[in-house]
């Protein structure tokens, strides 16, 4: 659509050229209709008028004795406008090409195709954008000549400027509520002039504001503006027009404040009047590139926000609804609502683009669950000690002080294939347990011993190690008790905690992770259920030996599993750091056993 003096300066910088930003297209000159082809082709509730970029309903024969509504502007805005065509909403869209307004003949033609299918009248609803007035104002008059009742809505909502120049307020992503609100009272039989009479009243209570921390690029062109990193852009138009205000990049919930203030700023001829226990619906508008996570955290704010100042949320939206190529920003717009608005921002639609929104009104409503009553912080819990609680304190003690020792040879050996930490997330949990142990007596029982150990390394180790040991331990814990802490039970324990790292971590013996010291280990531990009398400790210190040797042969090994497996093989010469862990830690263990 048309920017004014915008648009000249934007043609002259639209340079196929190397600087240009990528664009996932086949040409620059087909986009926008391969763009609607591919939208229609994929959403069976609508249909192109040939000739024309028109997005149209496929169901026209329902429009019988209705008010058909039509809206469009510039392409770049996806959704916006042929995602909101559909029952409930638009009857027809129609597209210029990237940020240009639609050529009346397109208008026209939607205008006559609504028509002829029976429509009682025909609303148009426009963004307050020059290029869109006159185009649509043009169709509009041709379409009275023809004999048909038409009307035009133009949206002007835009809060940014406190002194609105003589073209007025800019018409942003408040246009997407007026469709929805229009939409709804045309299905339902409303006549044209109610219809008019309606949402130019609810347009009165609409608000947008936008920020930006990046320009977008019409295809084949440079980025609209130049904005230097760690800039944001506030107040701008959805084309890149200029804003209200250019800053450093703060925090969402500062962001989000600063717009809000200004929107709702009384000495600003554009502001939104909002007061204390006004009911709002505020839309979160994805301008192209923000992230789901980013837009996540900015709905929050914008609720917070919103409540803070005392308004009651009733609806909120948030996702890309009128948008601005690749942009990274956001828009927020907020909509005064009664009872009626909110019957209509209800009603259903079948439009591809509208949300799948709750009724429920946001403030007030209960959105935290509690937990479940069960103990799953078992390191929390109170525990009495025991026969085998002192050599058990020294076991953890001797494994503890070993992984801190061995912590730089780890992050040595993790440095040739993997990110270099595997020393300090053993370290890690070395240094929690410690802490642990200073506080706490260690249970007489070892399987409560071995949850504890689990709920520790799976909060405090990090990555994959802490996952897997918290695995192995978790599994081993239901396999030892004060009552059976035999040679056999150990070995079952074991053999437990390993097979369900293997299950669930997805590797096995061969593969050049810490299970090729781990396995060995443990196939010679599964002897001690038939060890003769006194000969539990040689069984033990084959274990110790096997996995040494296991964690040494890793070095000749292909990985299959870890992030090693990303890396050439003949890159990969050392040790597997991990499978060298678990053998200093059945050393540690062995160590103390041989010493009662």
């Amino acid at each position: 659509m048309s920017r004014g003096k915008l648009t000249g300066l934007h043609a002259t910088s639209c340079r196929r050229n190397q600087r240009a930003q990528k664009k996932l297209i086949n040409s620059v000159d087909c986009c926008v209709d391969e763009a609607l082809c591919g939208f229609v082709r994929a959403n069976g509730g609508l249909s192109l008028l040939k000739g024309h970029r028109v997005v149209l309903r496929s169901d026209l024969e329902n429009l019988r004795g209705k008010v058909a509504l039509v809206s469009g502007g510039g392409s770049g805005h996806e959704p916006a406008h042929g995602g909101y065509v559909g029952a409930g909403m638009l009857s027809a869209a129609v597209a210029g090409g990237v940020f240009a307004s639609p050529p009346p003949a397109s208008i026209l033609a939607a205008i006559l195709c609504l028509h002829n299918a029976g429509a009682s009248g025909v609303l148009l609803i426009v963004k307050n954008y020059t290029g869109d007035r006159l185009n649509f104002g043009l169709a509009a008059e041709q379409a009275r000549n023809h004999g048909i009742a038409i009307d035009m809505v133009v949206v002007a909502e835009d809060c940014a400027f406190e002194r609105p120049s003589k073209a007025g307020r800019r018409g942003l992503c408040g246009t997407v509520f007026i469709h929805k609100l229009a939409g709804a009272l045309a299905e339902e039989g409303s006549s044209l002039d109610k219809i008019v009479s309606k949402v130019t009243e609810v347009l009165k209570g609409i608000g947008t504001l936008g920020v930006s921390l990046s320009p977008c690029s019409v295809p084949g062109c440079l980025p609209s503006f130049d904005l230097p990193p760690g800039d944001m852009e506030l107040g701008l138009g959805i084309h890149g027009e200029p804003g209200i205000k250019r800053s450093k990049v703060a925090s969402a919930d500062e962001v989000v404040k600063t717009m809000l203030d200004n929107m709702t700023n009384p000495d600003s001829q554009s502001h939104l009047p909002l007061k204390s226990g006004d009911s709002v619906v505020v839309c979160v508008n994805n301008l192209g590139a923000l992230s789901r996570l980013e837009m996540g955290v900015v709905a929050r704010a914008a609720v917070i926000c919103l409540e803070d100042r005392g308004l009651v949320v009733a609806r909120v939206m948030s996702g890309s609804f009128m948008t601005s190529l690749e942009m990274t920003g956001a828009s927020l717009t907020v909509m005064k609502a009664n009872e009626e608005t909110l019957r209509l921002f209800d009603a259903k639609t079948t439009a591809p683009s509208w949300p799948n929104l709750s009724k429920a009104c946001v403030t007030g409503r209960s959105y935290l669950s509690e937990p479940p009553t069960m103990n799953t912080r078992p390191q929390e819990g109170t525990y009495s000690e025991g026969p085998l609680s002192a050599v058990l304190r020294q076991v953890l003690e001797a494994v503890c002080s070993t992984l801190l020792e061995k912590q730089e040879e780890l992050n040595s050996l993790d440095r040739a294939a993997g990110d270099g930490d595997c020393g300090n997330t053993h370290a890690q949990a070395a240094k929690v347990i410690r802490e642990w142990l200073q506080s706490h007596v260690v249970p007489g029982c070892p399987g409560q011993l071995l949850s504890v150990l689990a709920g520790l390394v799976q909060e405090k180790m990090g990555g994959s190690s802490g996952a897997l040991y918290s695995l192995f331990l978790t599994a081993a814990a239901g396999h030892v008790s004060e009552g059976r802490s035999n040679p056999a039970a150990w070995a079952s324990a074991m053999h437990a905690g390993t097979q369900a790292m293997r299950r669930y971590g997805g590797a096995d013996p061969g593969d050049r992770t810490m299970l090729d010291a781990l396995c060995p280990a443990v196939e010679e531990l599964m002897k001690l259920p038939t060890a003769p009398t006194g000969g539990h400790l040689v069984i033990l210190q084959a274990a110790v030996q096997r996995a040494a040797s296991g964690a040494e042969d890793t070095r000749h090994l292909t990985a299959q599993a870890g992030r090693a497996s990303y890396i050439a093989a003949e890159r990969v010469t050392l040790p597997d750091p991990g499978a060298v862990a678990v053998a200093a830690i059945l050393r540690a263990v062995v160590e103390v056993l041989e010493g009662q």
